[in-house]
């Protein structure tokens, strides 16, 4: 038999989707793709290119040093987005398995979810919105840029990142399928009508619920939030194993390994054994919640293939794959102990205050005197806003340039914003301290990084 062994490239890897996966799974067939032909000689189905693509991207690379909670610099175990993001992945192939879903498309969407995300985590995000909605006074955008910037959300921005800011071909963006673009915007909150300028808008179904791939991904992302944020809480004290035990949840999953936890005397392996049985569960129930949904959907609609799915898959709600409802009261009360305990313990807090004093100052640094930022930026505003190039500009002209053009522009403040939210914790620290911080022991910053 093996002597007859073919290479299983594109077409033989599609062709087996036919049978691996479910009727509601999305077949690699059916992506769209903005510009780009397939050639017979490719060995990658569409969502395994894609899943590539963002893997090499250098907005996946920068995540590394990008905060999930705790700092990342300031020890080596807490997590980063980057580790959120692969466990993201990872429970996401779970469900997506054991559902006959398609698990390359799962985990592109997975990997990139976040790439949008800014440094110091939820808080550099809440920056960034506060100050294109003109609440910052350190930095006095005019009325009538504010109302026409728009705002920021790291969805959103994800999707700019990969239609736009990453640059790898001749023309701007990574080019994925409309599939992976949808999923990663709606893997949190999304509206018909956002305030967020999207280079592209075709393709997302902005009016309709994310495909079953995509909504797999948006209820990975919380389990893997809520149970890395509580394991390193405890990892830093910020809240007691005592207390953690204490929580409903913690109590059904103590009840279903009694003996083996009650008997055992070292708190690090209780602890483990605890957050090990919260996520099983967790995965477990949407597993199991979700095919229960599949399964009446089928009895009721009575398809046997793909198309025969289609044609009822709008009966299909944004929550299709989601925790029961035995399970889901569990789910909040863990949430709210995290944002309680953990979250809005004064260690992050102190972080957080921190954050916003770096972000704040880059983004007046750079928007009161443009010539701050990088070249990479002032040539995109010549490129895309028909700026003249700030270094170009006869000095005795530059103030007047800054006040009659780039000040008055929209275009140009989003520049700011893709500049600030591309960067990393660490990046933006020594942007700061070069800027704000003077002194002799400067590290390289800027274009001189």
């Amino acid at each position: 038999m093996w002597d007859e062994f073919k290479i299983h490239g594109r077409k033989e890897l599609e062709a087996g989707e036919v049978g691996r996966l479910a009727p509601w799974g999305m077949f690699s067939t059916e992506s769209s793709r903005r510009s780009e032909v397939h050639t017979d000689d490719d060995l990658r189905p569409a969502f395994q290119r894609d899943r590539d693509r963002i893997l090499h991207s250098r907005a996946f690379r920068r995540l590394k040093h990008k905060t999930q909670v705790f700092v990342p610099h300031l020890a080596d175990h807490p997590r980063t987005r980057l580790t959120h993001t692969l466990e993201v992945a990872q429970l996401a192939r779970t469900i997506a398995r054991a559902l006959a879903l398609n698990e390359d498309l799962v985990e592109a969407i997975a990997l990139g979810h976040d790439l949008g995300h800014t440094a110091f985590g939820h808080t550099g995000e809440g920056v960034l919105r506060k100050v294109l909605s003109g609440e910052v006074e350190e930095v006095p955008l005019p009325p009538e840029v504010v109302a026409q910037v728009g705002t920021f959300k790291h969805n959103y921005q994800s999707l700019r990142v990969v239609d736009l800011l990453e640059r790898r071909y001749e023309k701007p963006g990574l080019d994925l399928t409309d599939q992976v673009r949808e999923g990663i915007l709606k893997h949190t909150g999304w509206r018909v009508d956002y305030d967020f300028p999207l280079s592209r808008e075709e393709g997302l179904r902005l009016d309709l619920p994310c495909h079953l791939e995509g909504q797999v991904v948006a209820v990975a992302d919380e389990i893997a939030q809520q149970t890395h944020d509580l394991e390193d809480g405890l990892r830093v004290k910020s809240v007691q194993l005592s207390s953690v035990e204490e929580l409903d949840v913690a109590r059904r999953v103590i009840g279903a390994h009694k003996n083996i936890y009650e008997t055992q005397e070292r708190r690090w392996i209780r602890q483990n054994i605890l957050i090990r049985g919260i996520i099983q569960l967790f995965v477990t129930d949407v597993i199991q919640q979700a095919a229960d949904g599949l399964r009446q959907l089928a009895g009721l609609h009575q398809f046997k293939n793909r198309e025969e799915f289609l044609a009822v898959s709008s009966y299909l709600p944004r929550t299709a794959i989601w925790f029961s409802p035995g399970v889901q009261p569990l789910f909040e009360g863990l949430k709210n102990f995290i944002y309680e305990g953990i979250i809005n313990h004064p260690r992050v807090n102190r972080q957080d205050w921190r954050a916003h004093k770096v972000m704040v100052g880059l983004f007046r640094a750079f928007w009161i005197s443009p010539l701050n930022l990088p070249t990479y930026v002032l040539l995109r505003a010549r490129e895309e806003l028909g700026f003249p190039y700030l270094r170009e500009v006869a000095f005795g002209r530059v103030a007047e340039e800054v006040r009659g053009r780039y000040h008055t522009s929209p275009g140009f403040v989003r520049l700011v914003t893709d500049h600030l939210a591309g960067m990393s914790d660490r990046y933006a620290l020594e942007e700061y301290r070069s800027l704000e911080q003077p002194g002799l022991d400067q590290s390289l910053t800027g274009d001189l990084r």
